[in-house]
Parts: structure tokens; C-alpha cells; sequence
């Protein structure tokens, strides 16, 4: 027995992030909309014997990913193994696109996508909610990434309200060589005391009412306040976008990429060429891409 399953995992960036508070057990509290884009990952699976010793090979063809068991595809297969009671012998193929450490969820992607083949090939009568519900277990993303589209994330990530589309647009998405620390920026947020929270709520107005605009106004991420002084390096990006006409920029997650919103594709075009042109591009990964709906994915 011999099947065999392709999936594109698709990177988000967060139009809107608030941490709202603390849990006892030290997670955030955040307020996000998410939004899907079509930078992506390609994963091929393929399972070649249903009833076989459980062996997982993963081949990552970039060698951008962590290898081993500890990797976060390799988790989400073992996981789907140990809740159905599964035997398989699995191999993976990587393509990988997505940077990593960037704050646009390369590594949640990915495993969302593990558990959504592994489902397909083998336990097709599991829900996506059953999905999401193991793994969060495994990371906060990663029920959002099984979700995709445009959605509320609310509690640590994994309460999750479908919204509206976002507006056709276009995004310039930067990628400076710079990295950050993700425990080290919610708990430099912690230490912050009072801050301004972001219109997540004029956002979602925003999404419903069409207003690609008025959600542009309204993007802000609280962990800026951290990275961003941190690494000087994501202002200057965001400024170059904004003088190339983006409605918006602003850090994706907790960095250090940058988004820049365009209303159309040449616009974006644009910018990225002129980007490339300048000392600033050197070290960076740039992409131009668009935002991706609940329906495409």
C-alpha cells in the first residue's frame, strides 16, 4: 500500500496584535487578526505501508529546516500516531520557502499540514476542530494554521472567528537578516506596564465593511514596541515601504519580518525592485504575494 498527498502550507502575518494578559501558566493573552498569504511550503507525503514499524523520514530539500524527530512535522505525525493508534511508515518531502524564525508561523505551517495529510491519508473521519484541538498542544499557531483565511485568534491563539476576506491587495513582504527572540519579546511586553493596544476591533469593522483603508490604519502589533527598538533595522523598512505609497507597514508576529500593503500588484512590483536596488536589501529575503481566503486553501 502506497499513497501519497501534496499540501501547500501557507505563511500569515498578523494585520492586528494585542496581548490582553497572562495565564497562570505564563502563556499571552493575545487578540490577533490573521491573515493567510500565498508565500507557501510544499510538503509531499507519503505513507507506504498503513501497518508498518512507525518509521518518519523527513528530507528537506532547502536544508532550512531542523532535522530529526524534534522537528515540528515530525512531532505532528508522531502525535496524529499516538491519538489514532496509527502505525504507519511516513515519508516527508520539504520544499521550504517560508524563512524561518521570521514571525510568519513557518514552522506552525508546516506541522498544521502534517496533521491535515496524515488525517487525509489515513483517519479521514477526524474533523479539522479535533485537529486543532490536538494541536495546540504542540504550538498556539498551529489551530490557525489548520484554520486559514482571515480569522479572530483570541486566548492564546487558538479561539478563533472567521472573518470577511481582507480587500484585494497586494503585500511586500521583507525578511531582513536580523533575528528575534519570541520569549524574550513577550517578556521584555511584560515588563512594558502600560502601553497603547491596537483597534482590533475597528479591524474587524474594517474587514466587514470592505475598507482595505481602514484596516491599513488600524495595523499595529504591540510586540513592535520590543523588536522594533531592538532592531532598528525593521523602521527603516517599514519607512522605505511607506515612501514607495504602502497604505500601511508594519512587523509580522514577533519579527523581524516587515509587511507593506499595496492596493495593486505593480505597486508592489515596484517597490520591490526599488527595494532590491538600495544597501538595505542586502541580507534580506523579499517577496511580493497576496492575501489568502478561507475558500483557496
Amino acid at each position: 500500500m502506497k499513497k501519497t498527498l501534496t499540501r501547500n502550507a501557507c505563511a500569515k502575518i498578523n494585520l492586528g496584535l494585542d496581548v490582553v494578559g497572562v495565564r497562570e501558566d505564563g502563556y499571552h493573552l493575545l487578540r490577533m487578526v490573521m491573515q493567510q498569504i500565498d508565500l507557501f511550503d510544499t510538503l509531499t507525503f507519503t505513507v507506504t505501508d498503513a501497518q508498518g514499524a512507525g518509521k518518519i523520514r523527513l528530507i528537506d530539500e532547502s536544508g532550512l529546516s531542523p532535522a530529526g524527530e524534534d522537528n515540528l512535522i515530525c512531532r505532528a505525525i508522531r502525535m496524529m500516531e499516538e491519538k489514532y493508534d496509527l502505525h504507519a511508515d511516513v515519508d516527508v518531502r520539504l520544499i521550504k520557502r517560508i524563512p524561518v524564525a521570521a514571525g510568519l508561523a513557518g514552522g506552525s505551517t508546516d506541522a498544521a499540514a502534517a496533521f491535515c495529510a496524515i488525517r487525509d491519508l489515513l483517519v479521514p473521519q477526524v474533523s479539522d476542530q479535533e485537529l486543532m484541538e490536538l494541536g495546540v498542544r504542540l504550538g498556539a499557531d498551529i489551530p490557525y494554521c489548520i484554520a486559514g483565511g482571515t480569522k479572530l485568534a483570541e486566548g492564546i491563539g487558538e479561539i478563533l472567528t472567521e472573518l470577511p476576506p481582507m480587500p484585494e491587495c497586494a503585500i511586500v513582504l521583507i525578511k531582513p537578516e536580523a533575528s528575534a527572540s519570541t520569549a524574550h519579546v513577550y517578556r521584555a511586553v511584560d515588563e512594558l506596564g502600560e502601553y497603547h493596544h491596537p483597534d482590533i476591533d475597528g479591524q474587524i469593522a474594517a474587514l466587514h465593511a470592505g475598507d482595505l483603508q481602514g484596516l491599513a490604519l488600524r495595523c499595529e502589533n504591540v510586540l513592535e514596541l520590543v523588536t522594533g527598538a531592538d532592531l532598528p533595522v525593521i523602521g527603516s523598512i517599514e519607512d522605505f515601504l511607506k515612501r514607495q505609497g504602502a497604505l500601511t507597514a508594519r512587523m509580522s508576529g514577533s519579527g523581524p519580518s516587515v509587511f507593506g500593503i499595496f492596493e495593486t500588484r505593480t505597486d508592489a512590483e515596484k517597490t520591490r525592485e526599488a527595494f532590491l536596488r538600495t544597501e538595505s536589501a542586502k541580507g534580506c529575503r523579499i517577496f511580493v504575494c497576496t492575501p489568502v481566503s478561507s475558500a483557496e486553501k
